[in-house]
């Protein structure tokens, strides 16, 4: 890990006191490329991506997948290791209830093009063993976040428009940020909960290690003005005039 990306890890840490491990995601076009991250884990069965993503954010390991360690299709297509499914038949009568529903959904999906990649790696980025990585996963409290969305739009604002797909929604995370390199928001889905064990209270923003560092200049400018992590609750019957002077510049 160079030296500046452990100094905005170190950042990151101080600015939002983030409890789980912010994970470094790649794709490589080659088996043999993934394959020789040093000290590489590889998958002895078949996974969700959800859960390669998990053992890296809770467990710490540094884990390579091709598409036959996962457990289906729709694993493999989000990060481009297969083709789309674009009918969603096997969804009908469970997570839809009709077809039409579920092809919609699946067209909806945010998924890197199939055919330039074979593998895909995660781990921790303090550990440096994926470097440079693709994109990074902050999972973080909606209180965290939010300060996290303000420090990107602290300069060069932009309005984000972030895709909500319901179940699948790592189409929305890291789907979206590997295809397209712009930060993605996501609300972690049923099957990112019950398999890769994301915490209820958590949400998911992936993002290019450069807008990781921007958000960060942001919330340190943020913080100097009082906009900080944890944010302290006012009082429900306070006079906000003193607060929203000092918050909002009167």
């Amino acid at each position: 890990m160079s030296d500046d990306a452990r100094a905005t890890l170190a950042e990151l840490n101080a600015l939002l006191r983030i409890k789980t491990t912010v994970t470094a995601m790649k794709l490589y076009a080659t088996v043999a490329e993934m394959e020789a991250i040093p000290r590489i884990r590889r998958p002895k069965t078949r996974h969700t991506t959800d859960q390669i993503v998990s053992m890296a954010s809770r467990l710490n390991w540094t884990v390579g997948i091709t598409a036959d360690d996962l457990v289906g299709q729709q694993c493999q297509a989000v990060i481009g290791l297969a083709p789309r499914d674009e009918t969603g038949e096997r969804y009908v009568n469970v997570w839809h209830g009709d077809a039409e529903s579920a092809a919609a959904r699946q067209k909806a999906l945010s998924c890197v093009p199939y055919g330039q990649y074979e593998a895909m790696a995660v781990g921790p980025w303090e550990a440096g063993r994926i470097d440079p990585p693709d994109i990074l996963l902050v999972y973080a409290t909606p209180g965290q976040m939010i300060i996290l969305i303000n420090g990107l739009q602290y300069r060069n604002y932009k309005r984000f428009d972030w895709s909500v797909v319901g179940e699948t929604a790592c189409a929305d995370s890291w789907g979206r940020a590997l295809a397209t390199r712009e930060p993605s928001l996501s609300l972690p889905c049923f099957a990112e909960r019950r398999y890769g064990g994301v915490p209820d209270e958590e949400m998911l923003m992936a993002l290019t290690p450069a807008d990781l560092k921007r958000a960060i200049e942001g919330m340190k400018a943020l913080a100097k003005n009082g906009i900080r992590y944890p944010i302290p609750p006012y009082g429900i019957q306070a006079d906000p005039a003193m607060g929203m002077g000092v918050s909002y510049n009167r």
